[in-house]
Formats: structure tokens, C-alpha cells, sequence
């Protein structure tokens, strides 16, 4: 589907097109304050990385520290990436991650990194409903949405080969991406709500054990709050995205089957 044929919709003014273009401009204006906020997020985070912990604590040895207070001797701490690969923790490694931006430094964002990932690890161990959930499904969450265009592809060439001008393998295979694609929406759910839970779980655990004060708690919090609105925003946009794909395959049969009538 071109452009031109999406404007002749929005002339002739049919329903669908102009959903389309709804569905478009949403997303452009949630991209935006995504943007604003992702901006506003790496702000912060380098504030509060140049601002040293009371606890004088690196990262690398907070999430140790705390680990083994859990009884997670197990679970290795190591330093991995720098802007691109983030903070994050693997069940399937048993590894937490730092950036090398944080993890030796003494600061407090590496200390509210380190906790809430090593909370992550707790949560974990103690078979928390929902992170038993993403952990069993993790890799379908990052499936989903590379699956959309693969098995489109695939029916695509089906169809082509068996002379299929309705092209019902591609509209099959392309229902199967969109529901994979909605399965991994859900999931990413349950995603940041073990990760609002670890949260929660790293103020408690900095608390018990005097590594922050009443004001860097605050930090911190303002610190997850934006990581929460920012994961927001991207669950918003690849609804939308997925809800302008289905407006898209509806749009495409309609026009099959007028050119074939």
C-alpha cells in the first residue's frame, strides 16, 4: 500500500483510511513526548551518576552485597555495555549486568540500578507469579514483534508460487504474526510490573541496610518513575502500531477483492 492510495482514501473520505491516519498521528505525538521523556530519563541518570552515594558503594558491589544477603551466592555480577546494552538482570545466565558508565562508580545511580536489578534476582527466587510468567516467556516477548514481517514474507511467496491472487497464506500468516505480536504486547505488561516490584523491593533492601538516605531514596524513586513512564510510552506505541497493521491488512483485502470483482 502507497501513500497515494492512502491519500485518495482520506479524499474520498472512507472510514478506514481516516483511522489510519488517526492511528499515524497518535503515534507521532506519543513519539514525541517518548522522546521528551527518554531525553529527560539521560538527564537524570547522568545527575545522578555524578552525585556520590553516602554509602560510598560502587555498583558492582552493592548488587553483591545484597545478592548474597538474599543467599544468591549463584548469581554473577558483570560489567557489559555502555550506552547501547542497559542494566539488566538473566535468569537464564544467572548474571546481573551494569553498564560501565555505573557499575564501578560510587554513585547513585548506580546504586539504585544495581538494587533494582538485584531485586529482580529476589523476586525470582522467591517465585513471584509474575516474574515466573516473564521468565517463561521472555523470549516470545522479543519474538513477537520480528515475527510480524518474517511470516508475512513467507506468505507472500507462498502465494506467488501456488498462483493464490487472493492471497489468503499471506492474510493467514500475516493474523498469526499480529497475534503473536499481541501475545507479546500482553507479556511486556507483566514485564513492567515486575519491574515496579523490584522497585519497590530495592527501596526496601537500601533501607534495612542504611546504604541510602531519605534523599537519595527520593532520587531514586523520581529515577524509576521515569523509567516507568518511559516503558508506558513504548507499550502505547507498539499497540498502536500493531492496531495500524491490522487497519493496513483490512485496507489490502478490501482492495483485493474490489480488483478481483
Amino acid at each position: 500500500m502507497d501513500f497515494e492510495q492512502v491519500l485518495n482514501g482520506l479524499k474520498n473520505g472512507e472510514a478506514l483510511y481516516i483511522a489510519m491516519a488517526v492511528v499515524v498521528a497518535l503515534i507521532v505525538i506519543v513519539g514525541i513526548f517518548a522522546a521528551g521523556v527518554s531525553i529527560y530519563l539521560a538527564v537524570s541518570y547522568i545527575k545522578y551518576n555524578r552525585r556520590k552515594n553516602s554509602a560510598g558503594i560502587s555498583g558492582n558491589d552493592a548488587a553483591r552485597k545484597l545478592l548474597d544477603q538474599n543467599g544468591l551466592n549463584h548469581i554473577k555480577v558483570s560489567t557489559f555495555g555502555s550506552i547501547i546494552f542497559g542494566n539488566s538482570y538473566s535468569h537464564y545466565f544467572n548474571k546481573i549486568r551494569l553498564r560501565r558508565l555505573t557499575a564501578k562508580k560510587e554513585s547513585i545511580s548506580s546504586l539504585a540500578m544495581a538494587s533494582q536489578k538485584t531485586g529482580l534476582a529476589v523476586l525470582d527466587k522467591e517465585n513471584d507469579k509474575d516474574m515466573k510468567t516473564r521468565v517463561m516467556l521472555t523470549p516470545l516477548i522479543y519474538f513477537g514483534p520480528f515475527a510480524f514481517i518474517p511470516l508475512i514474507v513467507i506468505g507472500v511467496i507462498i502465494d506467488i508460487i501456488t498462483f493464490n491472487t487472493l492471497g489468503i497464506t499471506t492474510l493467514i500468516t500475516a493474523i498469526v504474526g499480529l497475534l503473536i505480536y499481541a501475545v507479546s504486547f500482553v507479556l511486556s505488561i507483566k514485564v513492567l510490573q515486575t519491574e515496579k516490584k523490584a522497585q519497590a523491593k530495592a527501596i526496601d533492601m537500601l533501607k534495612e541496610n542504611g546504604l541510602a538516605t531519605d534523599e537519595e531514596i527520593a532520587m531514586m524513586q523520581d529515577l524509576f518513575r521515569l523509567y516507568n513512564i518511559e516503558y508506558v510510552n513504548n507499550i502505547i506505541i507498539a499497540l498502536l502500531e500493531m492496531i495500524l497493521r491490522v487497519l493496513q491488512i483490512v485496507a489490502e483485502m478490501q482492495e483485493n477483492n474490489s480488483a478481483n470483482n
